[in-house]
């Protein structure tokens, strides 16, 4: 799945089937549902549901939890707008998924 195609799945009901946790977490937040989002985030104990999580603390307003969330992912502290950074987190995580 292309970076276009999660897009345009937002207009759906829910997300595409077979999507994993983090990704069904960041497609929860395109549909404005932080907190659906954030569960999903919080239960992924990998890797790519850190980065998640610490994008949506970022979004929250929650800087040192974020911070936290990073660290936890290895991923930098993102500086970019949360759209840009949200975009970048999805190609990323299509991209590992084939």
């Amino acid at each position: 799945m292309t970076l276009t195609e999660f897009e345009a799945s937002l207009t759906g009901d829910a997300p595409p089937p077979g999507l994993p946790p983090a990704l069904q977490a960041l497609w929860r937040d395109g549909r404005g549902d932080w907190e659906a989002a954030h569960a999903l985030a919080q239960a992924d104990e990998g890797g790519d549901g850190h980065w998640v999580h610490a994008y949506l603390h970022r979004k929250e307003g929650d800087e040192g939890n974020a911070a936290y969330w990073y660290r936890r992912a290895r991923q930098p502290i993102a500086r970019q707008s949360l759209k840009t950074e949200w975009a970048a987190i999805a190609s990323a995580l299509l991209a590992a998924t084939g």
